[in-house]
């Protein structure tokens, strides 16, 4: 019994080793979390008013969990100890779901469910979503792009926030929350009730 009380946690460890590609985990890791209040969800939407939200696009500078500086016009490097738990374009796919069901009266399906109802669909490309030393703040810039069902009508709008940091994993995580909600709060209010 002693010896596989020892195995458990070695095997834990070379698990999480694994996740990070071999390397030590970061001591800080990322998520977003919705600041919108959270509200008890039962509704019902006639067909077409479904909202379906899709993971957004984006850049190769997104496509991992590293945080991205942009430190010059094409010159990118990361932040020091500080990853996403999961990739930036799923992130903030999430939190803006979850922004759209907890302001508006929407049903918002999953990404999978869209055989249900192909009402509305949002998608749209994550251009920023990272620290910029030249203005010391973080920026979230997402261009979304929403079609109603059948693609009778079809909108696209830029949204984007920007939240103080001084670039380091301290400042730079709580701003980027900062940021992608009031992001996300901006594509719920276009969305709409």
């Amino acid at each position: 019994m002693r010896a596989v009380r020892l195995v458990l946690p070695a095997a834990a460890a070379l698990a999480l080793t694994a996740c990070f590609g071999g390397a030590k985990p970061p001591p800080t890791l990322l998520t977003l979390t919705p600041q919108a209040a959270p509200v008890a969800i039962q509704r019902t939407a006639t067909p077409g008013q479904a909202v379906t939200i899709l993971d957004p696009l984006v850049g190769k500078e997104l496509r991992q969990v590293r945080v991205p500086v942009l430190e010059a016009p094409g010159q990118v490097t990361y932040i020091k100890g500080l990853q996403y738990v999961d990739t930036p374009d799923r992130l903030f796919q999430h939190l803006l779901a979850e922004t759209v069901k907890r302001t508006t009266n929407r049903v918002v399906l999953d990404q999978g469910q869209t055989t249900l109802d192909s009402g509305v669909l949002v998608t749209g490309t994550l251009e920023r979503f990272g620290y910029d030393t030249a203005l010391g703040q973080v920026i979230v810039t997402y261009d979304a792009t929403l079609s109603t069902q059948g693609g009778t009508q079809v909108q696209a709008r830029r949204f984007e926030a920007t939240a103080p940091a001084d670039g380091t994993a301290a400042t730079v995580g709580p701003a980027l929350n900062q940021a992608a909600n009031a992001v996300a709060s901006q594509v719920a209010s276009w969305i709409g009730s």
